[in-house]
């Protein structure tokens, strides 16, 4: 089973261990330039699992919320945008800050509170991911179907004869 197929049905994790795990092995099956909709309530989990995504491509600085910076661009083995949208009114609340500019393939972009920027995503293939905390204490992400806008995740990061996802 992949990742892509343990999303589709739901990861639980019980601990903030598990969730980075969980950010740590899609790094590695997604295609290079692949957004990432990172949407649940607060205390939800996704800094966590975006924290297991950055160790997933080989960066070591802390990775915290960038709630009040907006963004915090990351150097790995791939570039890593991570995003907060929750200040955000809108896209329109984005063109002053050119990320787009500071992108250098390859890269990967995870923005937490998607909803609040639909419009960043129509020029990036994009993954929803929805994050949930249960009131046992438990956390749940899951990779819903996809939308009009968005990639079918679920055909991604296959990988054959040694090849690595998004070469081909």
């Amino acid at each position: 089973m992949t990742i892509f197929d343990e999303l589709r049905a739901g990861v639980l994790t019980t601990s903030p261990e598990e969730m980075e795990a969980v950010g740590e092995r899609l790094a590695g099956a997604l295609p290079d330039g692949t957004a990432l909709a990172l949407d649940g309530d607060l205390g939800s989990g996704k800094t966590t699992f975006v924290r297991g995504l950055a160790r997933g491509l080989g960066i070591t600085r802390t990775v915290t919320s960038p709630t009040y910076t907006i963004y915090t661009l990351y150097q790995g083995t791939r570039q890593l945008l991570h995003m907060d949208a929750y200040r955000l009114a809108g896209s329109r609340d984005l063109d002053p800050l050119s990320l787009e500019e500071f992108l250098s393939p390859p890269f990967l972009i995870a923005v937490e509170w998607s909803g609040r920027v639909p419009e960043f995503f129509e020029n990036f293939p994009t993954c929803r991911m929805h994050f949930r905390l249960h009131t046992d204490g438990k956390h749940s992400v899951s990779m819903p179907n996809p939308g009009s806008f968005l990639i079918d995740c679920s055909d991604q990061g296959h990988k054959t004869d040694g090849e690595k996802p998004g070469s081909g």
